[in-house]
């Protein structure tokens, strides 16, 4: 585990297949909009949390960079580290080492932050959606369509989302 920049990061699985993050720019998490996030996230009990695009337009990292930001802004308020696992690039081989990782870190009492492909493109993404706590959509304005975004509502299941967040481009920017 590496807690470089105070972010929390652990590799799941395959070296591969998930990634740790980049740095995270310090001052992220003083933003009110990403803390009333981390807040309204935290209005349900949750150990292991999916983050999904609502469609198709993202760069591939888009929910990864939420992640971080995310951890970033929960390890100030909870002060205790926010794991973030990569799963946007998990083969279907590598599923179930990475779904045993994933459980073993939440039953060590661990919380994380699980980034996940959009489920119109990733056969794991639903897997893995049905293997955590709780999922949150993750849309990004003028870049996804909302049939899409409903189309993965529907797949998944409403009562897996704590809610959405939709997320301008820029504030993916200042992640950077």
């Amino acid at each position: 585990m590496s807690n470089q920049h105070g972010a929390g990061r652990r590799q799941l699985g395959a070296p591969e297949t998930l990634a740790l993050s980049s740095a995270t720019p310090a001052g992220v998490w003083l933003d009110t909009e990403w803390q009333r996030l981390w807040l309204a996230i935290e209005s349900r009990p949750w150990s292991s949390l999916a983050l999904i695009p609502g469609g198709d337009g993202a760069p591939p990292d888009f929910t990864l960079l939420v992640a971080v930001a995310l951890s970033r802004t929960g390890m100030v308020h909870v002060g205790s580290p926010i794991q973030v696992a990569d799963a946007t690039r998990v083969p279907l081989n590598q599923l179930t080492a990475f779904l045993s990782e994933l459980r073993r870190c939440t039953i060590n009492g661990e919380r994380v932050l699980v980034a996940l492909p959009p489920a119109t493109s990733s056969p794991i993404t639903s897997a893995i959606a049905q293997a955590v706590d709780a999922a949150l959509l993750c849309i990004l304005l003028e870049k996804m369509l909302s049939s899409q975004a409903k189309r993965t509502v529907k797949q998944l299941g409403a009562s897996r989302f704590l809610g959405s967040a939709i997320f301008h481009p820029s504030q993916l920017a200042d992640v950077k």
